[in-house]
């Protein structure tokens, strides 16, 4: 019996999400003996013609060129899996959609002429439909597991879909913001990174994006009586996730 065949694709990113994959270590050879990997430059330079059971997507569209292909996999996936903050929120790169492209491209290049690109970095989901979306910078690790094997097994994954603050009372952690003072972005913040850096008494910093209906308006007083200027809640709200919905 065939095995299913899994693709990964890179767009505009810095491979940090497909890395994580890379990371699975233990858990990566058994999957490699329930799944093909039909297209992975990362891991091998071995790749098969589509279509395709699954495709796992990272990375934001910034080109022309890219406009095409995420419609070409598309086609040619029935299951579409996008990963991290670039892929689902524009990611770091999304912040030339509040300036001007064309002035970047001029001061960064030596010949900016030849550099083709759109003036905005957009998520996969604003050009094809996606099947299933993993947040984060980079992605968790388990969660990634979580989608490949419930498609093995015939359901459906899941995922979290509260805020990061959940996580922390799943933890049993000290709310940082009450506690110490600490700016917190955790009750706005798509769950699923665990709680990272509340249980190491950091401030969430909002890089899974915003989680469905944040209620924004009433962080932002208590960010700023623990410290926030306004500069800095600029900055926390588009650095990871500038595309991302946070009102």
């Amino acid at each position: 019996m065939d095995r299913p065949t899994l693709a990964v694709w890179k767009f505009t990113s810095c491979d940090g999400c497909q890395l994580t994959l890379l990371d699975c270590e233990d858990e990566l050879l058994p999957l490699t003996e329930r799944v093909e990997i039909a297209h992975f430059p990362e891991a091998t330079p071995r790749t098969r013609p589509g279509p395709y059971d699954v495709s796992i997507v990272e990375g934001s569209v910034t080109t022309p060129t890219e406009v095409e292909r995420i419609r070409w996999i598309r086609e040619q996936s029935r299951v579409l899996v996008v990963v991290g903050a670039c892929a689902t929120s524009g990611g770091i790169q999304a912040l030339r959609n509040l300036a001007d492209v064309d002035e970047f491209r001029s001061v960064v290049y030596a010949s900016p002429e030849l550099i083709d690109t759109l003036a905005t970095s957009t998520p996969i989901s604003a050009h094809v439909p996606v099947d299933y979306e993993l947040r984060g910078c980079p992605i968790d690790r388990g969660q990634l597991l979580e989608v490949l094997t419930s498609f093995l097994a015939g359901r459906a994954p899941d995922l979290p879909d509260t805020s990061v603050c959940t996580d922390c009372k799943r933890r049993g952690l000290t709310c940082v913001m009450v506690a110490h003072g600490t700016p917190c972005l955790g009750p706005v913040t798509h769950a699923g990174c665990g709680a990272l850096c509340p249980a190491v008494r950091r401030g969430c910093y909002g890089c899974f994006g915003p989680m469905n209906g944040p209620n924004v308006p009433a962080l932002i007083p208590l960010l700023r009586r623990h410290g926030m200027g306004e500069g800095e809640l600029d900055r926390v709200f588009h650095t990871f996730t500038t595309a991302g919905e946070w009102t």
